[in-house]
């Protein structure tokens, strides 16, 4: 059992001396020339929102850079305008030049906006032939910005898309707002936050579709399923992304990687940190992820055993990096959330600290040890943890694999504790568990190990045979959709044991040699049951039915002998 903390004395000056060692011996890692995209906006935009509030913005904005603007009135004004006739007229004269269009109940439901900074198409999308708005009203075909003054914004996303904005007319810092609004005209470079790898990727195979956890995280509505061909890919939109993280964070095959900084790279700096902060006499480590933003609004210093991890996003860390933490000797972590978190990052957030807790009380350590806390909490930020870090020996971290590194760290959490040996349930939805393969129905199709995304299936050298390794799964269900005899099933939950690295056989047959040549090429079984089936059939009648008994070679073999032996036979092809 891991002693408590009340058994050391816990210097705080001397934390704050061992943190700024450990911060001057490592740096975090960042991306000093990342790849970026860039947005045009040459200043055409399209004001939406009930009449009077588009007309009042639109006379702010008329002395501002924009070249262009558009009215669409999307929804009544409200009852209360404050404005008397001789105003309203005011402003009517004012904003008469501009063009409008107000739109009908009916039109308002068909009303359809899509892109970004330079880049939104305006439609109405209804029975009848769809209508360009940004054509009718701007003379071309996209809209370079969009000022949504509705009650509602029109486009229901939890981010919205840069070039995209939605105030309240009411709102105290309406004309400050406005004013940044009017200066979105230019040339502007964002990074190209991910990188995809689709050789990695779970999403889809053979025209089946698997993981699809990338695109339930992604508060911007950033990532997308492509159906290609012969099967689906993700693709992410450098231009709507955000760089949320989340996605990353969520993928469990290290398929979509986050550039800034790489997880490998992050997953190091933490392990360096946490070795030079013991090597320079810090006691009692605590690791905040906390957004970079908030580090800079923060009023105090906090407590020397408190190391930050400064995020562009939370999502840029999941229960991967966190148990890397605990491992590599942090004795707690703490997740700085608040209240402005887009709602799907929120819950992430919290499906994440669920699953790191389940692993952590499975493996045998205090499930408490990783925790949220609330920005301007400092009390929670700076409270010693209850016990020490679970061990001092460093973490070392061998191979390139998201999955292959997180393995590691499950190692050495696994041998810090008592495991309980059991499989313990998951949130919905997470990338761990076995499976089932009911050795009746399998016939060794191997239709399985084709499809899966991982090293978890594969099939023997020699001997027809299936194997399993439950370390490398990630249960995105490939495999289930691809067996044809509905043979596999999976099996949900962390598994607390070691036998969840071995590689166990399945489902084994003995192999069916050809009659001709001897070579192996299918299961006595599965020749079996090929033979049951076309016994009637007229291909493999009489002295035909040796061929169900032959390797595909030698069956080819056979075919042009008995033509060559039967030229009549050959008008029969």
């Amino acid at each position: 059992m891991t002693p408590s903390i009340d058994a050391i004395t816990v210097d705080d000056a001397a934390n704050r001396s061992a943190r700024e060692t450990a911060r001057q011996r490592v740096s975090w890692p960042v991306n000093l020339t990342p790849a970026s995209v860039t947005y045009e906006s040459a200043g055409h935009a399209l004001l939406l929102g009930d009449e009077v509030s588009v007309r009042q913005a639109a006379a702010r904005l008329q002395r501002s850079g924009l070249a262009a603007m558009a009215l669409l009135i999307t929804e009544p004004s409200a009852d209360d305008a404050r404005l008397d006739e001789d105003q309203l007229e005011t402003l009517l004269e004012s904003t008469r030049q501009l063009p409008s269009r107000t739109l009908t109940p009916t039109q308002r439901g068909q009303l359809h906006i899509e892109g970004y900074l330079g880049q939104f198409s305006i439609g109405l999308h209804g029975p009848d032939a769809p209508l360009d708005l940004a054509l009718a009203l701007l003379g071309r075909r996209h809209a370079d910005l969009i000022l949504d003054l509705g009650r509602s914004p029109v486009l229901e996303l939890e981010l919205l898309p840069p070039g995209y904005r939605h105030l309240s007319p009411q709102d105290s810092a309406c004309d400050v707002e406005l004013s940044e609004f009017a200066e979105l005209v230019g040339e502007f470079d964002k990074p190209r936050y991910f990188q995809i790898n689709a050789d990695l990727c779970a999403h889809s195979a053979s025209g089946n579709v698997g993981c699809t956890r990338c695109l339930e995280v992604c508060p911007a509505d950033a990532i997308s399923s492509h159906k290609g061909r012969i099967e689906s890919r993700i693709e992410i939109d450098p231009y709507l992304c955000q760089g949320v993280g989340s996605c990353s964070s969520a993928c469990p095959t290290g398929a979509i990687q986050f550039r800034l900084p790489e997880p490998a790279r992050q997953q190091e700096a933490l392990i360096s940190w946490l070795e030079a902060y013991r090597q320079a006499g810090g006691k009692a480590p605590v690791m905040r992820f906390v957004e970079a933003a908030d580090l800079e609004g923060e009023a105090d210093t906090p407590a020397g055993h408190l190391l930050d991890v400064p995020l562009e996003e939370l999502g840029n860390a999941g229960h991967d990096q966190w148990l890397t933490a605990l491992a590599a000797g942090a004795a707690e972590v703490r997740i700085q959330v608040h209240a402005d978190l887009p709602a799907t990052l929120s819950a992430f957030i919290d499906d994440q600290i669920a699953q790191a807790q389940v692993m952590l009380e499975a493996l045998g350590h205090d499930p408490g040890r990783v925790r949220r806390i609330q920005r301007g909490d400092s009390a929670a930020r700076d409270a010693l943890p209850q016990r020490l870090p679970l061990g001092e020996e460093p973490l070392v971290l061998s191979g390139d694999g998201k999955r292959e590194r997180f393995e590691a760290v499950l190692a050495r959490l696994m041998a810090l504790g008592e495991s309980s040996g059991q499989r313990h349930p998951m949130p919905p939805g997470s990338a761990y568990g076995g499976l089932e393969v009911n050795r009746d129905a399998c016939t060794l199709c191997f239709a399985c190990v084709s499809n899966c995304p991982t090293p978890a299936l594969a099939t023997g050298d020699q001997t027809p045979m299936l194997s399993y390794r439950e370390a490398d799964c990630v249960q995105c269900g490939l495999c289930v959709e691809a067996c044809p005899e509905d043979a596999i099933h999976l099996l949900p939950g962390f598994l607390a044991d070691p036998s969840r690295t071995e590689r166990q056989v399945r489902h084994e047959e003995a192999p069916f040699c050809c009659i001709r040549c001897d070579k192996p090429f299918a299961t006595a079984a599965t020749i079996a049951n090929i033979k049951a089936k076309l016994a009637d059939h007229p291909y493999f009648a009489g002295d035909a039915a040796a061929r169900l008994e032959m390797c595909e070679d030698c069956r080819v073999k056979d075919v042009w002998q008995s033509m060559a032996r039967d030229p009549e036979s050959q008008l029969k092809v």
